[in-house]
């Protein structure tokens, strides 16, 4: 997600100490939500099989999360903005609560940017991270065929993807969906419908394992 704010400060690509601590909070929070979606834990359940998908949740659910975050802050950077990611820790909270009803609600924070800005320049921002994750989508795709444990990381990496870029792209709140939406319905719509048919479709019908 991105949020805009102003400022006339000069931009340049940096990351915090803050921004880094967030990052890698969201990133470990993400990933053990997730795990708990693919492999609940209950009593018996298998530790070592849920600390294994904790471990490929890192490296599929870090890449989308990492480069869906990275894309909002270069693009704003490039449009004369001063980026930078902050965790929402209560939204991290209620994605572990949820995750152990078995539902997931990720948004684990937000790249804000300050500066002056059009509003197509606000869409074009919004848009760079759910177009990123269908660029790793398609990436990841070429691992699905393979065995195991390259082929469980491809499905898994299609499915997130997929699944976070439609979620991203809903016209509510500090969504980036919201952002395009109001910019231009048009766009949004040619963004928003593909990205939900292909998410319901992984959700109802492909098993990432």
């Amino acid at each position: 997600m991105s949020v805009r704010a102003r400022s006339r400060s000069e931009p340049e690509l940096t990351f915090s100490d803050r921004e880094l601590i967030d990052l890698a909070v969201a990133w470990l929070t993400l990933s053990v939500a997730f795990s708990l979606i693919f492999a609940p834990v209950h009593a018996g359940a298998d530790v070592g099989y849920f600390l294994g998908m904790v471990g490929l949740s890192l490296v599929t659910v870090g890449v989308a999360f990492l480069l869906h975050e990275l894309a909002h802050k270069v693009v704003a950077i490039e449009h004369g903005q001063i980026a930078e990611f902050r965790a929402d820790y209560q939204m991290l909270f209620l994605a572990l609560m949820g995750a152990l009803v078995g539902f997931l609600f990720a948004a684990p924070g937000a790249v804000y940017h300050r500066g002056r800005i059009t509003q197509r320049e606000n869409a074009m921002i919004a848009l760079a991270g759910p177009v990123t994750n269908h660029l790793l989508a398609i990436m990841f795709l070429p691992l699905v065929l393979m065995p195991a444990p390259l082929g469980t990381i491809g499905r898994m990496g299609v499915w997130i993807n997929l699944v976070l870029a439609a979620f991203n792209m809903i016209p509510f709140g500090p969504l980036d969906g919201k952002s395009v939406y109001d910019w231009h319905k048009g766009v949004f719509a040619l963004v928003f419908v593909p990205s939900a048919l292909l998410a319901g479709y992984v959700v109802l019908f492909a098993n990432p394992f």
